[in-house]
Parts: structure tokens; sequence; C-alpha cells
């Protein structure tokens, strides 16, 4: 048995873009943990039985809607805390990239997204901390290189 093909801490990278053209991406530093989360908005339908319509049914469900967030703990660092607010205080979504990368493979989501929670904190004798919720605003266009 092979052991899997994984990706270390550092190769899970959050990018945000500024407004230039070409879009310039950068990783505002101070996440110790990060994730990202992609979700599918399901309806629910019964599906009858036509020969017995006294069974129960079985229930369908069909896709509505996709979704993704992205959350991330750390330090508040002073290089990254003005690109996080500046992101929150902005009214329009901003340019995100997510990358995950292998050693044969990278894949890559791109889209736009709206910082919905930024929250420092601190408990006393620690340092300053912070915790980021983005949410999705569009499609997240998934590639492979």
């Amino acid at each position: 048995m092979a052991p899997p093909v994984t990706a270390r801490f550092g190769k899970f990278r959050v990018l945000l873009g500024d407004d230039a053209t070409p879009i310039v991406y950068s990783s505002p530093c101070g996440f110790t943990s990060k994730s990202l989360t992609l979700t599918k908005d399901l309806t629910d339908v019964n599906i009858p039985d036509c020969v017995d319509p006294d069974a129960v049914a079985w229930v369908g469900r069909d896709a509505a809607s996709l979704s993704a967030s992205i959350s991330g703990e750390g330090v508040l660092a002073a290089e990254s805390v003005e690109t996080w607010l500046d992101a929150w205080e902005n009214v329009e979504s901003v340019p995100v990239k997510v990358e995950i990368e292998f050693p044969a493979k990278t894949i890559t989501w791109t889209g736009f997204m709206h910082v919905a929670t930024f929250n420092p904190s601190a408990d006393q004798g620690g340092r300053v901390t912070v915790s980021i919720e983005m949410q999705s605003d569009g499609e997240l266009v998934r590639t492979v290189a």
C-alpha cells in the first residue's frame, strides 16, 4: 500500500487581490489555521412509488445553488490588519484566490468574496488574535494545473 500524497500547511494559500489590471494577489500574514468550505444547497422533493401509492416515499434532492466560504484564525499581524479592514469596509466584494499546491498539481479557485466578519480578540498575557470569515459573491472558478 502506498501512502497518500498530501499538501503541507504553507501550500494552502488564501490570497486577496487588489484593484489593478491584471489583479495582483498576495497572502495576508498571520493565519495559523484556515479552511475553505464548498457548499451545495439542495431542495427536497418526495418521490412517490407509482406501483404502490401507499408506500413511504423516498426523498429526491435537486441542486439549487453553490456557495463557498473561507475562515481563518491566527495572530493579528500589523502587516495585514489594514488589508483585512479595507476588504471588510468595502461595499464591493474583493478578488480572492485559494490555492492548494500538491507536488504534481495545484488546485486553484478564483472569484470574489465579501469579508463578512473580522473579529480581533485577546486574552490577558497573550497576543491579539483574529478570526475572519469570507462569503462568496458569485462563482468561484476552479482550475487544476
